[in-house]
């Protein structure tokens, strides 16, 4: 019953501002706020038509790539810092500089360096999502049980097995919160990258229809951006918990 009601609350509420929107929208005559029709026919338009390959495919593909690359890299270097303490203390103050570093503005770097193709807006995102992966792995690595490597070693458990069997599953729950973290990001950075330098992509789809006036096309490009972030959540959410069962098992035992 509580599911089947967070259920309709997820689900209606949504339903129920886009048709209060629609009632205002249709007294208001907005120019800026268009009717929820031709929001409708606007984004019907890029999704069904080849508009879908010109501009939906593209975006997609660097973020997929870019996220990808991310979630490598983060890991792998979040692992290498966790589990070596000289290896952290050195390259700490480099990490805390360039996380502080604001992704767009080295755009300018990034064209000089890659060009304006695919490659400098992979760079980009990958540029700004790594690090929430990277600083969650290594404090999860860090945060491990020692006790328990220790017994490992013990029993002559290799530095690979250790890692694998123990330290990952252990760290594991923070590696996921930074990996759903950089999904937002690598869709900002997405985004921005391709308003600043692109002849295709979402991000260069509501810039032009903002130059144009093509105000219907402008949200209707917005809303296809919020639902991807959204199924992208969505869908993370899920195997979260799927993956992390035994955690929250193991949790509610300890307590």
């Amino acid at each position: 019953m509580r599911r089947a009601l967070h259920l309709g609350l997820e689900i209606g509420f949504p339903l129920l501002l886009l048709a209060g929107y629609g009632a205002w929208a249709a007294g208001a005559e907005s120019f800026y706020f268009p009717a929820l029709g031709d929001i409708a026919a606007s984004f019907a338009e890029l999704t069904l038509s080849e508009q879908m390959v010109d501009d939906v495919v593209p975006s997609l593909r660097r973020l997929g790539l870019g996220y990808l690359l991310s979630v490598v890299l983060g890991v792998a270097g979040g692992l290498v810092l966790g589990s070596f303490k000289l290896v952290q203390e050195a390259f700490q103050p480099i990490v805390q500089f360039l996380r502080a570093l604001p992704s767009p503005v080295l755009i300018p770097f990034a064209i000089i360096l890659l060009g304006i193709g695919d490659t400098m807006k992979v760079f980009l995102i990958v540029l700004g999502a790594v690090w929430p992966i990277l600083l969650n792995t290594t404090d999860g690595v860090r945060s491990v049980d020692r006790a328990m490597i220790d017994m490992a070693r013990a029993y002559n458990v290799g530095p690979w097995a250790r890692t694998w069997r123990i330290v990952v599953p252990a760290a594991l729950p923070r590696v996921l919160a930074g990996m759903r973290t950089s999904i937002a990001i690598a869709i900002v950075l997405m985004v921005i990258s391709e308003m600043y330098t692109s002849r295709d992509g979402l991000g260069m789809f509501v810039l032009q229809a903002q130059r144009t006036f093509s105000i219907s096309d402008m949200w209707a490009g917005i809303l296809l951006l919020g639902i991807i972030g959204y199924v992208g959540n969505f869908v993370f959410v899920r195997s979260e918990r799927s993956l992390l069962h035994w955690h929250r098992g193991a949790k509610g035992h300890a307590r």
